[in-house]
């Protein structure tokens, strides 16, 4: 069982004792109090007792606070001021205005919609953390049944038992190029045009419904993709492309701002289709920060 503990005073002994170190003044500590002066002073020698110690020195002329008052109002006052925080925290709580929130997210997100979700979540709520940590949809997935994230933003490949799911983004995917690439200078290409240039694309596992779009893309343009290297984050992909070890592919969002060493061009016929969702356990009901969050993310 655990432990419980006695304390020999109670918390109006501590009130009324700042009250009077405040005063250093027993009439004016009882009148703000609004209790006997009396009363008051069989309290605070309750406290003294309790404490074993002399908490003020008192004269006819004036009240003083004794070395050990002192230490207990230095330590008191701020104890004393959290804990008339604690309605208000709770009633904040309650509102889901303050919170913890553990947020997972893929790189295609964080390229795209989640920047804006952050910023305006930020506005309303600035009381509830987030906590964000990038993983990939498999990850993710994992996270979300074990209750080691309240939601994510990954890209589905079929509907999962006990996880709920709203669309963000759905596009279809175009290619990055290195910038030197023979055909980087076309504004659209075909996967056919690409049967020789190697791809960076990421391991499988990670995010097996895009990397199956990927492989059925490459089957109905007719050619067999060159794959070179899987990495993962996808960002490093991306770099392998600025190096010029080959190509990736990339949705038009996430193509608005690239450095000058790669090119991006859309693709004519067969091409992956990436799609975003924010998913979150239906069991238990989100709690009040989780939903102000989703619904922000347009989740609810």
């Amino acid at each position: 069982m655990p432990r419980e503990y006695q304390y020999p005073f109670e918390l109006r002994h501590l009130v009324y004792f700042r009250e009077v170190a405040r005063e250093l003044h027993f009439r004016r500590a009882a009148e703000a109090l609004a209790i006997a002066q009396p009363a008051l002073s069989r309290q605070i020698a309750q406290l003294e007792k309790a404490l074993g110690t002399p908490l003020f020195t008192r004269s006819r002329r004036k009240v003083e606070l004794t070395p050990a008052g002192q230490v207990l109002y230095d330590r008191l006052e701020p104890l004393l001021r959290a804990l008339s925080n604690v309605p208000a925290e709770m009633k904040a709580l309650s509102d889901g205005q303050v919170g913890h929130i553990r947020v997972a997210f893929t790189g295609l997100a964080m390229a795209t919609v989640l920047p804006g979700i952050l910023r305006e979540f930020i506005r309303k709520h600035p009381g509830i953390r987030l906590e964000l940590n990038e993983s990939p949809t498999s990850a993710q997935l994992a996270a979300l049944r074990a209750g080691e994230i309240a939601c994510g933003f990954f890209h589905p490949d079929a509907p999962h038992a006990g996880i709920r799911t709203r669309v963000l983004l759905r596009e279809k995917n175009g290619v990055l190029l290195p910038a030197d690439h023979p055909l980087a200078d076309r504004q659209r290409l075909h996967l056919k045009q690409l049967a020789n240039t190697p791809f960076v694309l990421f391991p499988r596992q990670h995010n097996p419904g895009f990397y199956d779009r990927i492989l059925a893309a490459f089957a109905q343009a007719g050619v067999a993709p060159r794959i070179e290297e899987e990495v993962w984050p996808r960002s490093n992909g991306i770099g392998l492309v600025r190096a010029g070890l080959g190509a990736t592919f990339m949705s038009p969002s996430e193509a608005k701002q690239l450095p000058p060493e790669v090119r991006f061009r859309t693709l004519a016929g067969p091409a992956p289709e990436s799609r975003l969702v924010v998913g979150w356990a239906e069991k238990p009901e989100p709690s009040r920060a989780l939903a102000a969050f989703l619904s922000v993310a347009g989740g609810l």
